[in-house]
């Protein structure tokens, strides 16, 4: 099947689900397509089991394997989709909020992980399951970051003050290339490929990936900001944005550095007031309208994926329980780090825990989490625990992403 082939199938599907989605069920357009594309992989799951004959999965299965989750969305679209995300940004509320973002990002994320790791392996002795302790760090770093696909969406549709609209989102876009950068580290141990890695060893290493790529997206971001005052021209620079948005994540690789950061820093540059004053208002509009559709299209498509990969990821009863155990422990993971995390930090009181209540629920997980999962080696550590990472991927945006506006609106009311 041809690229085209493919991108058509999955183009007209996303439609299909988004038209449906629009007439029945009037959910937000991603949350929308990925209920639909669920309950069509389960009824075709049943099927497949009521009538083994006929053989239904075969085409979907032939599908997923082309579209390569994994590899599309962690080497390809993600460069988009962060850079989408960092220019909806408001620099001033989150430079005012830095550290708050500092250590949401970094120390929450890496306390989220031990957490929410030590928790489940805990739970996997429980219901039986063999699974050692370097593996459920693994599944920690795997769900330990909120995704910033789901979260920037849901930010749209919520009226929170700016400054914690920009908490949220800054704390989003870069802790997952924090947790993809642990994610890789944990992996080096798990299967023998670093033998004597020291902390000092992992330190250097997070160091390299975060600090560099964080430096390489301010360099590029400032040829990007110069490239903007050299050419006025609208199409001009929307091919500057393009450009940006691939190149520094692909530098950032080359360079063993993190891409996720990197493009993340590059985009919050574009975004800036300087950025938008060398820009007229026309030019302005245009970079906003074509953003904001290439991060629709992309959310469609993502979710679109998530939905169907129930097909290759229906848990044995063991992870079953371990999932349902797994997905309150996920919260109390989320609450316990985001609390922390903020303790260092000087808010009012009353700030403190409406943030700590919006945080906690609103920590989104979503393609990110998924597509590390789905790069785990073949086995039986992948049998486990990509089901596990998958069930809680869709609770968080079935429930918790459907809930959020409730709750938002219980802690931070329109009108006050």
């Amino acid at each position: 099947m041809s690229s085209l082939s493919l991108f058509a199938i999955l183009l007209t599907l996303c439609t299909v689900c988004g038209i449906l989605n629009y007439k029945l069920l009037k959910l937000p357009m991603t949350i929308g397509i990925l209920l639909i594309s669920l309950v069509v992989s389960l009824i075709v799951k049943g099927l497949d089991i009521a009538l083994p004959s006929v053989d239904l999965h075969t085409l979907p299965m032939t599908i997923l394997a082309s579209a390569d989750l994994p590899g599309n969305l962690l080497d390809g679209a993600l460069s988009f989709l962060l850079f989408a995300g960092a220019l909806q940004v408001d620099t001033r509320h989150l430079m005012e909020r830095k550290f708050s973002v500092f250590f949401l990002a970094i120390v929450g994320t890496i306390l989220a992980v031990f957490m929410l790791g030590g928790a489940m392996y805990w739970v996997m002795a429980q219901v039986g399951l063999p699974v050692p302790f370097l593996w459920c760090v693994v599944l920690g770093a795997i769900l330990a970051p909120t995704d910033p696909v789901s979260v920037v969406g849901m930010l749209r549709r919520l009226g929170l003050p700016g400054p914690i609209q920009a908490i949220f989102a800054g704390e989003s876009l870069f802790n997952d290339g924090v947790s993809i950068v642990i994610f890789g580290l944990a992996m080096t141990l798990v299967t023998g490929e670093a033998h004597h890695l020291t902390l000092m060893d992992a330190a250097e290493a997070f160091g390299v990936e975060a600090v560099g790529g964080a430096g390489l997206g301010f360099v590029a971001g400032l040829i990007g900001l110069l490239c903007f005052r050299a050419a006025r021209d609208s199409h001009l620079q929307l091919l500057v944005s393009l450009s940006l948005a691939a190149g520094t994540f692909s530098l950032a690789h080359a360079l063993g550095m993190s891409g996720p950061i990197a493009v993340v820093v590059a985009g919050l540059c574009l975004g800036s007031e300087r950025a938008k004053s060398n820009m007229d208002d026309h030019a302005r509009e245009e970079l906003n309208s074509f953003w904001t559709l290439v991060d629709e299209i992309l959310n469609a498509l993502l979710f679109l994926m998530i939905g169907f990969e129930v097909l290759a990821a229906i848990p044995s009863l063991r992870a079953f329980w371990a999932l349902l155990l797994g997905i309150p422990l996920s919260v109390a993971a989320r609450a316990l780090s985001v609390f922390l995390a903020i303790l260092p930090i000087h808010l009012y009181g009353e700030d403190r825990g409406r943030m700590l209540a919006v945080l906690t629920w609103g920590g989104l997980r979503g393609g990110i989490s998924l597509s590390l999962a789905l790069t785990l080696p073949p086995g039986p550590m992948k049998d486990i625990l990509a089901p596990i990472c998958y069930g809680i991927v869709v609770f968080t945006i079935l429930v918790q992403g459907l809930t959020m506006e409730r709750v938002a609106l219980r802690f931070y009311p329109r009108n006050s």
